[in-house]
């Protein structure tokens, strides 16, 4: 939990400037269906995400495959039922990763608002997502992110290839819910 959310955080300070640090398609439509993403602009990034995420798989696999023993498992992968840490069906997965994902979107929205305190959108958005993390580990190892999960599925192998579209759905549903929310109770002032 702690690296994900530490991670974003950090991340948000070192290319936020460039790119916003979209890392995640659900946060780019999420974005997008609040106002704040230009139409545009939104398949080049989740091309870039998904690729980006499946280049960063690939490095932790070249690391974590040099141990002697090493078995590929679940790679991190996300799921529900038997691929579930601790077992939970297909609707607790559903309705944990979309409450989740709004939670996030509105935590982002919330911090990067022309109002909000200048400087902490970093801090807020990286332990928002660790406590997302602390949530949701138990229940679906936490996507939130549709690329992170697309990148764990391709090595984990076929039942996570199965239950990927669920990690794509909930978050993005998520998403657009959030941004929809948001977009109502605090609009940005255009001038």
């Amino acid at each position: 939990a702690m690296a994900f959310g530490l991670t974003v955080l950090t991340m948000a300070y070192a290319i936020g400037h460039i790119s916003g640090c979209h890392l995640n398609p659900a946060v780019s439509i999420g974005l997008w269906i609040g106002g704040r993403f230009d139409k545009k602009e939104l398949l080049p990034y989740i091309v870039a995400q998904v690729l980006g995420g499946i280049a960063g798989a690939s490095i932790l696999y070249l690391i974590a495959s040099g141990k002697a023993g090493f078995e590929i498992g679940g790679f991190a992968a996300n799921g529900y039922g038997d691929h579930s840490p601790d077992g939970y069906n297909m609707m607790s997965a559903l309705i944990t990763e979309v409450v989740m994902t709004f939670m996030f979107l509105i935590i982002i929205l919330g911090a990067t608002h022309s109002k909000a305190p200048k400087g902490f959108a970093g801090l807020a958005i990286g332990l928002g997502l660790t406590l997302i993390h602390l949530i949701s580990i138990p229940v679906t190892n936490t996507s939130v992110n549709p690329a992170r999960s697309t990148s764990q599925a391709i090595f984990a192998g076929d039942w996570a290839m199965g239950q990927l579209w669920l990690f794509w759905v909930a978050p993005i549903v998520g998403a657009i819910l959030a941004g929809l929310v948001y977009k109502y109770i605090s609009p940005e002032k255009t001038a």
